[in-house]
């Protein structure tokens, strides 16, 4: 008799709340990612998908609620000013060695090549063997089809080359879930699919991924699940058919609706000859 393997929960946010001062950004997020999900996040500028997101790895810390991360719940504490921080330095630096982040801007060392880049976490931080961490990181490079730019430095790379050595490094962590924060907005509309093939040949090896993206496209054909945040809140979830052609959200139709047929199209291009 054949059994299911077990169901792994990854990432789950439990009533997340954050407020910067008197503005409260996010109003009690509930959600959780099995192993191998795949969830686009939607939502229009201002809705809170970043800091949710952020929230994640505590690069913001909720202001109440929970995070947990393979069931392991991040300690928070409050602060004399009135703040949330971590109550454990470690656990945060344990938890960011497995949820690793694509962000928006590319964030590569500029002192540093292509290679050293992709490097330099599992070297320094979790203090892996320099000649391992060397192999790997040019496979990865391999694996995002830049190895050849190894030894260049990100200011000689395009902007889709940059975020694809941002992806390797990322991967060279052995992260339990990827985190992507908006990681094609910041490139040329031609930049943009070589970013996205990347993106959905890791989907198809069942990486567990966290996407905060506008391409509907992805969302609709790679995802498996698409939450939609507005003003701070889940206004919709469920599989890509709910969300996109079943919506029960008046102001997701409106979202949806905002996008031009030039504009979906233009994203389902891109994705298709990614």
């Amino acid at each position: 008799m054949e059994h299911s393997p077990p169901v792994t929960v990854v990432v789950q946010l439990t009533d997340v709340r954050k407020s910067f001062g008197t503005l409260e950004v996010l109003k009690g997020i509930s959600f959780r990612a099995l192993r191998g999900d795949v969830i686009s996040i939607l939502g229009s500028s201002g809705s809170g998908k970043s800091t949710m997101l952020r929230c994640v790895n505590m690069l913001e810390v909720p202001s109440s609620g929970s995070v947990e991360i393979e069931g392991e719940t991040i300690t928070v504490r409050s602060t004399r000013g009135g703040r949330t921080a971590p109550a454990s330095t470690k656990q945060v630096e344990r938890i960011r060695s497995r949820v690793a982040m694509v962000f928006q801007g590319f964030n590569l060392w500029p002192h540093m090549t292509i290679l050293q880049n992709v490097m330099e976490a599992p070297v320094h931080v979790q203090k892996r063997d320099r000649a391992t961490c060397a192999a790997e990181a040019e496979a990865f490079l391999e694996k995002v089809g830049i190895a050849d730019k190894r030894d260049s430095y990100p200011t000689h790379l395009s902007g889709g080359q940059q975020q694809r050595a941002a992806i390797a490094r990322a991967l060279a962590m052995h992260p339990k879930v990827l985190l992507f924060d908006e990681p094609t907005s910041a490139l040329d509309p031609e930049l943009v699919g070589e970013v996205l093939r990347v993106m959905r040949a890791l989907a198809d090896e069942g990486r567990t991924m966290l996407v905060v993206t506008h391409e509907m496209a992805f969302a609709r054909e790679v995802s498996n699940k698409v939450l939609f945040l507005h003003q701070g809140v889940v206004e919709e979830e469920g599989t890509p058919d709910e969300v996109f052609a079943k919506s029960q959200s008046d102001r997701l139709r409106q979202f949806l609706s905002g996008s031009t047929a030039e504009t979906r199209v233009a994203s389902s291009t891109r994705l298709k000859t990614a």
